[in-house]
Order: C-alpha cells, then sequence, then structure tokens
C-alpha cells in the first residue's frame, strides 16, 4: 500500500510547524501505527524451540518443588517472583 503525503510550506510557516503537520498527516493515514506493527513484530518461534522452552520451564517448575520438599526454600515463596539459589 502505497501513500503518498505531500506537505507544503505557506507563506512564514517555518521549519518545525511543517515537521508538525507532516507527522499529523502520517498519524492521519494510519502510516506510524503500520510501521510499529511491522517493526515491533516478534516470529513466531519453531515447533522445536516452542518444544525446548516447554521443556525447560517444566525442569525449571520441577526444581523448584524438589526444593520446597528439601526446605532450602519457604512454601510462602509459591507465585512470588524472588531470587533463589541452588
Amino acid at each position: 500500500m502505497a501513500v503518498n503525503i505531500q506537505v507544503e510550506k505557506t507563506g512564514s510557516e517555518n521549519t518545525g510547524a511543517v515537521l508538525r503537520k507532516y507527522t499529523q498527516r502520517m498519524r492521519s493515514a494510519g502510516l506510524v501505527q503500520k510501521m510499529r506493527k511491522i517493526r515491533y513484530r516478534s516470529r513466531p518461534l519453531s515447533p522445536g524451540a516452542r518444544k525446548r522452552a516447554a521443556l525447560r520451564k517444566i525442569q525449571r517448575r520441577a526444581d523448584f518443588e524438589q526444593l520446597i520438599k528439601e526446605g532450602k526454600l519457604s512454601e510462602n515463596v509459591r507465585g512470588k517472583r524472588v531470587k533463589w539459589r541452588k
């Protein structure tokens, strides 16, 4: 989708005003939002990477439960974000 945006300087208008006018027209055309969607889009993970991430999460949860069972962590840290060491 090609969109041409044209802004002309009128009379005694300074450069800053022309830039503001240009950015306002870009926003109203929806180009800024579209460019941000393209720029910050995250690629979907491959099936192998998804599987590795899931297995890593399962392993970390099992390690966490084991530390609670061994008494190295108290029961009340469950569900909270705290730093803990092995």
